[in-house]
This record gives C-alpha cells, structure tokens and sequence, in this order.
C-alpha cells in the first residue's frame, strides 16, 4: 500500500473507528539496535492504541534473544502502535490492520546535529477571515554513520515562528512515516523545541500556527537555526506572492509554488502575500491525484515535491496530526462488488468440463475482482478530495455552518454505503 493510500485511509477510519469489532489478535516481533545490529533482550514493549488518545493498552516484556508476543482485540482490527523506551528515548512502530509481526528499532543516541540537514522547508499559505493559516513541514535528513538517533531532553529540533505568530500543533515522524503530536518547549523570542528522537534516514516535522491577516495583506519575515536546500511556499491561486529569491515553480493540485534554493541557517527571509481565499466557484478543479510517482502537470517544476501536497492539505486543517496517526482499513476490510452481472456469475460458476474452462472462469472472475478494487479505489480518493474541500470552504468562510453540516453527513452517508 502506499503512503497516499494509508493517509486517506487513517482519515476514513477515524470517521467510523467506532463501529469497528473487536476480535482478539497475536502479535510478535523483535526488538534490535540499529546502531549495532544486535537484538536488544529485556525490554518493556508497549501497545498503544490510537483510538481515544494514544492510551497504553498493556505493557509486555521481550526475552533474552530480544523477541516479543501480545495479545489484544484491537490487534489485528484497529491500527496500533508498539513502543519501547531504550537509554531514555522512546521508539515507536506503527502496526496497521492485519499484520502479526512488528519488529521494533532503536538506536544509540547522541546530541549531536552534526550529520543533520533540512533539506527542504515547505511553507502553506491559506487566508481565513483576519487570520492567515500557515502550514510548514521540515524535512529532516539523518545521514549519521553509524547509524544513530539525535535526541536532545531539552530539544532536538528547533523551529521559528514569525513575530506575531500564534503556534497550533507540531507533531513530528519518523522513517516509518506516523506522526506523533508532539508537546513544544518554549525558548524565547518565537522560538520553540520538540524532544523528538531524529532517527537515521528521512523525519519530517510538522508546524501548523496562524499569523494575524488584517485587510487582506501581510509581510512575513522569517528564519531558521538550520540552513535549508530549498523552500516552497504553496498558496491558492486567488493569493499574490512578493520575495526575494523566490520564483514561480509551477502549480499542483490547484495550488501556485513559489521556491527558492538554498537558504542558509539563521539567515531571514520574508515574503509579502496578499489576496482572500477562493470563492466556492473558483475552489480549485478536482486534483488529479497523482501517484507517488506521478508526473507534475504541464509546465510545472517541482521534480522533487511529487505527492508532497497531498498529506501537507491537511496542515490546513489543524490538528492533521491526530488524524494521520491513525491507520488504514484496507487491508481489514477489501471491499467486495455488490453488483456482477448474472451472465459473468453464471460463467463463473457454470461446471467445468475442462482444465481450459476452468481457467477461462478464473479469468473472469480476476477481471471482475481487479475492476471492483479499482472502482473502490476511485470512490475513496474522491471522497478524501471531497473532505479536503469542504473542511477548505469552512475555514475560508464560504460555506455556512448548515451547508457544512449537510454536506459532510452526505460524505460520511456515501462512505458507509462503499464500505458495505
């Protein structure tokens, strides 16, 4: 599955979560250092349940040759996350339905930021009302040899609001790629910390905050303790862009990038944005929806941000980070076609005389399987694009609450009818 699947997924589950069943389920794996390659013997292993808050669900203990077994009824049935605390820092999996075995990683762990680089800053930029709602994600690279986590008690990450800013939520993933909300240390002077381990490979950190928008225009000044390769701004076409080193870089999704390469740390930079968010009839067209790999629309160059815009509309919506960590139902429950036709049943099922029929039949039916998975998966990225633009709408203010009310219970009514 990829991970635009499992973001539009967790969201769906959080939706209907409370209607799920509960049948007990076994999981097992091992628990290994990544720094030294050895299993890690003795350890408490925690399960987590995601549903109601992160609330710990039992705490188990692995062996001598580092192996792990619990058992829950939210196993198997519901996503859930595994979490051991090694040298003091805590390292989490995440464990998606239907899967039985969950190997956990940890790591050595040092101060250092030495082998630490932002390699790109993504800023979202949507108005509401008096207020500008602003997005960031931080994409942060470990390329520590060995291999080693970058944990700091009193913060491994820092971040920069502009003057005037008022922080939302900040959650911050790992390689595994589940966002955990994170609590944020105040240092002073707009800057804030998070005490998240940076594990080796690719961490992203997530800062949602509003900045005040009074008449419609802003000027927003900028910085950051770490140099960044890149940054994109990413605004509704409806919205005008000023700044220094930053050029157009196409469009995705209906949304305008503007970006601007190598940035140095603790350097400012500011922009100049102004313009009201899209009336309902200017919303931008239904996305496309590319693939992970997918190519950008004609004219665009963003060769290095594909898919990115997909999970960062969410930063849009505050508290994205609750809902992506929450998993997907895919797997537990494929959806099954509700109308075949009689002919294709009754060729299906007609006696096979021969070995050649019998896998004609196959055939028909892998074809009928393969059409009904397509169209189901159709259906949910039209209701994902259908969620973001209402939730869009809302906070832009160009919907009433009835309005919302009305089309969101009609969403949820077409949810239920494809899931069966």
């Amino acid at each position: 599955m990829n991970s635009r699947t499992f973001r539009l997924l967790a969201i769906l589950f959080l939706l209907f979560a409370g209607a799920l069943p509960a049948v007990a389920g076994t999981l097992s794996g091992t628990v290994r250092n990544g720094t030294t390659g050895a299993v890690v013997p003795n350890q408490d292993v925690i399960l987590i349940q995601l549903q109601g808050g992160m609330q710990s669900a039992g705490t188990f203990r692995s062996d001598a040759q580092g192996r792990y077994t619990m058992d829950h009824p939210a196993i198997g049935q519901a996503p859930v996350l595994v979490r051991v605390q090694y040298r003091g820092v805590n390292y989490h999996q995440n464990v998606p339905p239907g899967q039985a075995t969950a190997d956990i990683q940890v790591f050595e762990s040092t101060p250092s930021f030495d082998a630490v680089h932002v390699f790109q800053r993504i800023i979202v930029l949507q108005p509401n009302g008096a207020v500008l709602l602003m997005g960031e994600e931080f994409s942060v690279h470990n390329e520590s040899k060995p291999p080693v986590a970058v944990f700091k008690e009193d913060g491994s990450f820092l971040f920069d609001l502009p003057a005037g800013g008022e922080l939302g939520q900040v959650s911050a993933a790992g390689p595994s790629g589940m966002p955990l909300v994170q609590g944020t240390i105040d240092k002073g002077k707009g800057r804030f910390a998070i005490a998240y381990p940076m594990r080796p490979g690719e961490n992203n950190v997530r800062v949602s905050y509003q900045f005040p928008y009074a008449k419609n225009e802003a000027t927003i000044r900028l910085t950051s303790p770490y140099a960044a390769q890149r940054v994109v701004l990413i605004v509704p076409p409806t919205m005008t862009i000023k700044g220094a080193g930053f050029t157009p870089s196409g469009t995705e999704q209906g949304f305008n990038l503007f970006s601007r390469d190598t940035v140095p740390a603790n350097t400012p930079f500011e922009f100049s944005i102004s313009g009201t968010a899209p009336p309902p009839s200017e919303q931008p067209a239904q996305p496309s929806m590319p693939s992970e790999a997918g190519a950008p629309q004609p004219g665009a160059e963003i060769a290095t941000l594909p898919g990115r815009l997909d999970h960062l509309k969410w930063v849009l919506l505050g508290g994205f980070a609750a809902l992506l960590a929450l998993g997907a139902i895919f797997l537990w429950r494929r959806p099954i076609p509700h109308a075949v036709p009689a002919a294709t049943v009754a060729k299906a099922a007609a006696p096979k005389s021969s070995p050649a029929k019998a896998s004609e039949a196959d055939a028909v039916v892998a074809q009928v399987m393969e059409s009904a998975s397509r169209s189901a998966t159709q259906n949910l990225e039209a209701i994902k694009d259908t969620l973001f633009r209402l939730e869009l709408r809302r906070q832009a203010g160009t919907i009433s609450e009835d309005e919302y009310a009305r089309e969101l219970a009609s969403t949820q009514q077409k949810l239920r009818e494809l899931l069966g």
